[in-house]
């Protein structure tokens, strides 16, 4: 009798983005994820990598991104082994990104990626409460492995927020939930709402944030694909065979090929068998300056100060020194609802009902050929 393959758990960190949003401080070699935005002394890679590490171990943790970033990451030392870094071969969002990745687990790891679970995970959210966090991506991954599915935490949303997709569950939960957590047959993804649909979601309770957590076995995550992305999952046997032969130049032909689409419009939203494990601890998505209100302490008219500047009459600012007062002294007087942010050699100064237009600023800056950027 053939004994049954135990399953080895891995996790897969996403950190290819440039995080645009973050200009002036994030720029293309210290994007937002190399960035210590919520934290004194860890970037966001690194607080990501320490999060999931007690219940994967570091050597278990993969981090992907793009090439020009490997050296920065490494340098960085977010705390998995420098093999653990490794580089799409260009930019393909995150479905190109994840299919990836899978080849280069399967090739390490052999086998056909049935004995392989797989935690996609992000370097850009604020989670409080790490072992709750802990403990419900061991539940998701659980359900992935035991129900052969793809699997997701949704996030109960505590305001109308039009920048997030949300995700629609089946109310009744398809077990009995295990250390308080039940599990839920999603019904339907939705693209990022208006705020009365917004309104709508949280008032009928069955809807949750996409927190853009995924889970499922390698070899699940292929067969989902097949069905509704054939040449994407052709892609992956055919990436993870050149990485066995060390044919980078099949590999890159391969991945160039993928096309250029995110996971949720490739997979999630045209899957059938997706379970959604509710994310109880408090969560934020890091994606804008304005993000920064709900993180970190306010003054007493309800600015941020980040960097010891002075505030003189202004109220509801976001005031960020990066370049700190021994290079850069800096004042804000009399303004209302704005981000200023501050480095050595650029400034921002955006209202911030508009801090996600920073990237279209950083897009003409380009145009420029800014060395800024």
């Amino acid at each position: 009798m053939s004994q049954i393959q135990p399953i080895q758990r891995v996790a897969v960190i996403m950190a290819g983005g440039s995080g645009e949003r973050f200009w002036p401080v994030s720029r293309k070699l210290r994007p937002k994820q190399l960035l210590k935005l919520t934290s004194e002394d860890r970037t966001m890679l690194g607080e990501a990598v320490e999060r999931i590490s007690p219940l994967i171990p570091a050597d278990h943790v993969y981090i992907v991104t793009g090439d020009h970033l490997i050296a920065p990451i490494r340098e960085a030392v977010v705390g998995v082994p420098e093999a653990n870094v490794i580089a799409e071969p260009d930019k393909r969002n995150t479905a190109g990104a994840l299919a990836f990745a899978a080849a280069h687990l399967i090739a390490k790891y052999g086998g056909d990626g049935s004995a392989l679970s797989m935690a996609i995970l992000t370097a850009d959210h604020i989670i409080e409460d790490e072992d709750l966090f802990r403990r419900t991506v061991d539940r998701a991954m659980g359900t992935a492995e035991d129900h052969d599915c793809l699997a997701t935490l949704g996030v109960t949303p505590t305001r109308p927020e039009t920048g997030y997709g949300y995700i629609q569950i089946r109310p009744e939960p398809i077990e009995e939930p295990k250390d308080g957590l039940p599990v839920h047959a999603v019904g339907a993804f939705h693209e990022k709402p208006s705020f009365e649909r917004a309104e709508d979601f949280i008032e009928e309770g069955n809807y949750f944030w996409n927190s853009g957590m995924f889970f499922w076995k390698a070899s699940v995550f292929i067969r989902e694909l097949e069905a509704v992305r054939p040449e994407m999952a052709e892609g992956v046997q055919k990436m993870a065979h050149a990485l066995r032969e060390a044919d980078d130049l099949t590999l890159r032909a391969v991945f160039e090929s993928l096309e250029c689409i995110s996971i949720d419009y490739a997979l999630m939203e045209h899957a059938k068998h997706v379970l959604l494990v509710p994310a109880t601890f408090p969560w934020d998505d890091v994606g804008a300056w304005t993000s920064l209100d709900r993180t970190l302490k306010h003054d007493e008219n309800n600015n941020v100060a980040v960097g010891d500047p002075v505030l003189l009459d202004s109220n509801d600012c976001i005031v960020y020194n990066d370049a700190g007062t021994d290079h850069m002294a800096v004042a804000v007087i009399g303004a209302e609802h704005l981000a200023v942010v501050v480095t050595k050699d650029a400034v921002l100064v955006v209202h911030k009902d508009r801090a996600q237009d920073v990237r279209h600023a950083v897009d003409q800056l380009k145009a420029k050929n800014a060395k800024q950027v």
